[in-house]
């Protein structure tokens, strides 16, 4: 297995600073977040269906996962991870803190050793706006709407659930066209826009 810490490994640094531009996202106010996230219900391994590209994950082909667990601190630990082109394996470790102690569904994710991400504390950059039934898939973005992650506990979803996704997009103030499908494997293959699929 190979392991990096740089900024252009894996997917899932959650908009923590490297994004790319949208039209008519970055002045809006930010996507509301879920108005009470369970941080216990939230941890464990999620995988990444779906995400609006962003430079620091180009290195990923395919099997993206984050892994969430609480650490000694109190704040959860995350742990990225997905398969590359080459066929290796790229993953970094970080820290999730909540800033917003009446939903917790608002957080800072930092990643040591990465320049402009290694503070612990700082301004949200991970808002979880809408969450599946008994926590099966989570819709993650930023402040500014200019990335985001479709997180399911499963590597495949049903089409409803698709239809029920594409509705949070759309109601975080996104365009489901903008995010491109992860391969995953026992789920879908080819990389194409949401709205396509």
């Amino acid at each position: 297995m190979r392991t990096r810490s740089g900024p252009w490994t894996t997917a899932l640094l959650f908009a923590a600073g490297l994004t790319v531009a949208l039209p008519g996202t970055a002045t809006a106010a930010p996507p509301a977040p879920v108005p009470k996230l369970e941080l216990d219900r939230y941890l464990g391994q999620w995988h990444q269906l779906a995400a609006i590209p962003q430079p620091f994950n180009l290195n990923c082909a395919r099997d993206t996962t984050a892994t969430y667990t609480l650490d000694p601190n109190g704040d959860v630990g995350v742990h990225n991870r997905c398969g590359t082109w080459t066929g290796g394996i790229d993953e970094i470790r970080g820290t999730a803190t909540v800033n917003d102690p009446v939903t917790n569904a608002q957080l800072h994710v930092s990643f040591p050793g990465i320049p402009g991400q290694d503070n612990r504390a700082g301004d949200t950059n991970y808002i979880v706006t809408a969450l599946g039934p008994d926590y099966t898939w989570a819709l993650v973005t930023s402040p500014s709407r200019l990335s985001g992650f479709v997180l399911s506990r499963t590597p495949a979803l049903a089409a409803d659930t698709w239809d029920r996704i594409d509705e949070a997009i759309r109601i975080a103030g996104q365009d489901p066209c903008v995010y491109l499908t992860s391969p995953t494997t026992g789920g879908r293959e080819g990389v194409t826009p949401l709205c396509a699929r």
